[in-house]
């Protein structure tokens, strides 16, 4: 069991988690209440890493941030190292690759919630922050919670994407899915098949919690 890989893909699942998950809420609501010219072009755009080919958007993200695109030409005049083949290239990969991911759970849970109920909250006095810290944020947090937990596991499972964009660079890039490809590389099958299981359980894991949520706002809206 490769331990050292497995605590990095935890690691950029949390990183993950933590600035993907507070903005997309932002939006989530936004794309659940609000009706503007351009919308469903927004959605399909932020949807796209959904149909994408891991090997199409790793390319993509390859060549935007790499050291001749500007955004890598300025990291690396910062940091003084190059941003693709680190973690943090892998950070703004994952970010990108779990945008669908995250935001559509909680779109949806947003979209349960009766506007005549955030309207009513209004109406007693209570302000737009307080209306989605009483009441909205209570509602939708079975959604925002599947959210977390599928972004989390996607990028435990993520492969395409994490080896074009971070490559197998050991403690800096190489997650555990890379891991099992090494180790398959390696033929060894055994460390390839204990990883495997534990991705495996992970995801099991993660299905059943998401269907009790769903089955939570179903019965709360039936």
């Amino acid at each position: 069991m490769d331990w050292q890989a497995l605590t990095l893909s935890l690691r950029l699942g949390i990183y993950t988690c933590a600035f993907l998950i507070p903005a997309g809420i932002l939006v989530a609501r936004l794309l659940a209440w609000r009706r503007f010219p351009g919308r469903n072009l927004l959605q399909a755009l932020l949807a796209l890493p959904l149909l994408l080919p891991p090997t199409v958007l790793g390319f993509y993200l390859l060549m935007a941030l790499g050291s001749r695109s500007p955004l890598g030409r300025a990291w690396e005049g910062l940091f003084g190292q190059p941003l693709v083949f680190s973690f943090q290239g892998l950070l703004i990969a994952s970010l990108i690759f779990n945008i669908p991911f995250a935001l559509q759970p909680m779109q949806r849970a947003f979209e349960t919630i009766p506007g005549a109920l955030r309207e009513a909250a209004w109406c007693s006095g209570l302000s737009r922050w307080l209306t989605f810290w009483k009441v909205e944020f209570p509602l939708a947090w079975p959604g925002i919670l599947a959210a977390m937990v599928i972004t989390l596991a996607h990028t435990l499972g993520e492969f395409g994407v994490i080896l074009m964009v971070g490559g197998d660079i050991q403690g800096e890039t190489r997650t555990i899915s890379v891991a099992i490809f090494d180790k398959v590389q390696a033929f060894d099958i055994h460390s390839a098949g204990v990883m495997s299981a534990v991705l495996l359980l992970i995801a099991f894991a993660a299905i059943s919690l998401i269907y009790s949520l769903n089955d939570r706002i179903g019965r709360r809206h039936g």
